[in-house]
């Protein structure tokens, strides 16, 4: 979960993502919600203010389940930002344009 300091611009974000998206759904895990999108029970998944330990495992499984993984800047290396979106090519650049 991010640092309650950055709280007031990730409840921004998730009240304009939740005006475009189907549905927002979350487990409080970064690796789990990760997995899921690896396993196609979610679309996408984006965190801001998170650790690389919480990042690393998620991250390998959507990469090999085919999967993008970048920042908000739609970078392709997240793990150090702090800053990740994962999911399809279609679903992570639609996040993207939204979280730049």
């Amino acid at each position: 979960n991010a640092p309650r300091d950055l709280l007031p611009a990730v409840q921004a974000l998730f009240t304009q993502l939740l005006a475009v998206a189907g549905d927002v759904r979350r487990s409080g895990s970064a690796a789990l919600d990760m997995a899921y999108v690896a396993a196609g029970r979610y679309d996408g998944y984006w965190e801001k203010g998170i650790n690389p330990w919480d990042i690393a495992a998620g991250e390998l499984l959507v990469r090999e389940a085919g999967g993008l993984v970048t920042d908000f800047k739609g970078n392709n290396d997240p793990l150090y930002s702090g800053e990740i979106v994962a999911g399809s090519p279609r679903v992570v650049q639609q996040l993207v344009k939204h979280l730049k």
